[in-house]
């Protein structure tokens, strides 16, 4: 069944609905933003019955409900809510340009070309709109708020308007006086009757366009799903910035009275601590997203919804689904979030000490973010059973399954679903399938060749993963894992410097990989400068702050699966194949499969992340 009607209504009509509160705007939309220069662009395209776009409005009563206002510069006072009968969807900016110039009489709060907030009136030139025949671009002008054009910085005024008998004898017509000019055509004719023929003219040739306009209307009616409401408004809102998710839910709640916004952010006027804040405590979490917290929280929603489904006996198409797409977090009731929320919160905070137990300490090498929304809801259903010796197993297997398999890039609000639904059932049934993950994740040896930067997930698992394992920094002789959760500056570095492999020829697409890099501190890197391998081994170790034995030093190089005696012989190609041999075994160990070997598919594509800081930097 059709759920919108397509008509035509006056331009009038709708800008009297406005004036009157019937027509106001859901409290997702953003504020007014239009600059001058479109300001009068909409003014000709109007004057010259151009069209300007269709408008699109909802009837309310249904299922979609907003916190609403009014258009801005109409002031509804207490009775807002009860006056509104339609909202606007799209057509604000140009609606509330029209209505700022054509129904108010207040200066127009708007922005000149350098973004600069100014007040402007409208006039239109009536002998320039004449002798252009209807082409208004240069009769339509703005004037300040004391309707002056002044110039030499605000000293000479070369146009006042400041009165109607200015306007008169300037022969400038006020744009508020457009839709209803009874009043100044009576001024007009007592201050100047000999003007009446031409304006009489102008009124027949540009006013009676904008009397006349029909602007094109599409009704969604009130039988439209909240859902479909939030993403028709987000198609079709390409003029202005588009919203978040997050936006869109947070007006559909405010309309019950919660505010998700202070949920999320928090209020420093009331001393309420955001969700966004409690999560963010944890070094890995910060940056998690409010769509994200979203999507955890509609697949924790809509798992339950099945579960009563499935005990209640439904079947197929009636049981209902879970997912994390965006019509279904649009659709999460207000009930089911603050049912929900502080489970999921505390979900971040398992999932937070799983990651820690892995080697994650710092969220700038957390390799995918959007994976922890899986982890966070498994978390609720798990709570500390994570720890669990087999449990833990099998989370860690599907967790780098898809760090390493790179499977968490793009497209996941499926696969969140899918696996939140398969590691519960294999956790819970070792007769179970294994989640698809793992079942469908393989990690090519030849990748190995072609990770170059941290831009990839599974650059930066490798490298959580050595850190792990044990890796010891070269000069500061202490495990890596401890150095960076003390912050102690460390980042990833050729083993060969990139400078000493250059000079002899080597092929950077060869030695900026992966295989030839590890963690080292800034103390470390300083050393290795552009030097041979066996060169700056022995001015750490001979450091007096260092002095460290060759067996001691080897202990280290072990810890970064690098073989000391190739180090010492400055043997590349043969570290390259020990290394990349030793990481290939790493890997597996923790995939739990082995690695797929064949040719290369290196692309040459480099990677959306800056490359790490060389050595000789």
């Amino acid at each position: 069944m059709t759920t919108f009607d397509s008509t035509k209504a006056p331009l009038h009509a709708l800008l009297n609905e406005i004036a009157t509160g019937q027509l106001q705007l859901p409290d997702f939309q953003r504020g007014w933003v239009w600059d001058d220069a479109h300001i009068r662009s909409l003014l000709v395209s109007i004057g010259r019955s151009f069209p300007v776009g269709t408008v699109m409005l909802l009837e309310i009563g249904g299922e979609a409900r907003f916190q609403i206002r009014p258009v801005e510069g109409i002031d509804l006072g207490k009775d807002s809510e009860r006056l509104a009968e339609r909202l606007i969807l799209d057509g604000q900016q140009r609606l509330t340009s029209l209505t700022q110039v054509l129904k108010l009489t207040a200066p127009v709060q708007t922005k000149d070309e350098n973004k600069r907030d100014i007040e402007r009136h409208y006039y239109i030139y009536i002998e320039k709109a004449l002798e252009a025949d209807g082409d208004l671009e240069d009769a339509i002008i703005g004037v300040d708020s004391a309707r002056t054009i002044r110039e030499n910085f605000g000293r000479d005024v070369v146009l006042d308007l400041s009165s109607s008998e200015k306007e008169f004898a300037a022969f400038c017509f006020p744009c508020d006086q457009i839709l209803n000019s009874d009043k100044w055509e009576e001024g007009l004719n007592e201050f100047d009757s000999g003007k009446f023929p031409r304006y009489m003219s102008f009124r027949k040739l540009v006013l009676n366009a904008f009397r006349e306009y029909q602007m094109p209307v599409i009704e969604l009616k009130r039988t439209t799903s909240k859902e479909a409401v939030c993403l028709v408004f987000e198609k079709v809102n390409t003029g202005g910035v588009p919203l978040s998710v997050f936006e869109l839910i947070t007006a559909t709640y405010a309309a019950d009275g919660f505010n998700l916004r202070d949920d999320w952010f928090g209020r420093t006027a009331i001393k309420l601590e955001g969700r966004q804040a409690r999560i963010g405590k944890q070094k890995l979490l910060r940056g998690i997203e409010a769509t994200e917290f979203l999507q955890g929280l509609t697949l924790l929603h809509m798992m339950e919804k099945r579960a009563a489904d499935i005990r209640a006996g439904k079947k197929g198409k009636e049981v209902t689904p879970v997912s994390a797409k965006k019509e279904y977090v649009l659709a999460l009731p207000l009930a089911a979030y603050q049912i929900w929320a502080e489970a999921l919160t505390e979900g971040y905070a398992e999932a937070d000490r799983f990651l820690r137990d892995q080697g994650l300490h710092h969220n700038r090498f957390l390799p995918y973010r959007s994976q922890l929304i899986p982890l966070a809801a498994l978390m609720v259903n798990l709570k500390d059973r994570w720890r669990e010796p087999r449990i833990k197993e099998k989370i860690a297997q599907w967790y780098w399954c898809g760090v390493l398999g790179e499977q968490y890039g793009s497209t996941i609000e499926t696969k969140i679903a899918v696996d939140l639904n398969e590691l519960l059932m294999w956790i819970a049934d070792d007769e179970a399938p294994k989640p698809s993950t793992i079942i469908s994740s393989s990690f090519q040896a030849s990748r190995l060749d072609t990770l170059r930067s941290r831009g990839s997930a599974a650059y930066r698992g490798i490298y959580v993963l050595l850190q792990r394992e044990g890796a010891s920094d070269f000069f500061w002789k202490q495990r890596m894992v401890d150095i960076d959760k003390d912050d102690i500056r460390i980042d990833i570095h050729h083993i060969f410097p990139k400078k000493w492999c250059s000079d002899r020829g080597l092929d950077a697409k060869v030695y900026d990989s992966i295989v030839n890099k590890t963690a080292l501190s800034y103390k470390a890197n300083r050393k290795v400068g552009g030097r041979a391998p066996s060169e700056y081994l022995r001015q750490i170790q001979e450091d007096k702050q260092v002095l460290m034995a060759d067996s001691a030093m080897d202990q280290i190089l072990l810890s970064h699966l690098i073989d000391p005696a190739l180090m010492r012989q400055n043997d590349f190609d043969a570290f390259y194949s020990q290394r990349k041999a030793s990481l290939l075994e790493m890997i597996e160990r923790v995939m739990g499969k082995s690695a797929v070997h064949g040719a290369s598919l290196d692309t040459g594509e480099e990677d959306e992340e800056l490359e790490e800081v060389s050595n000789e930097d």
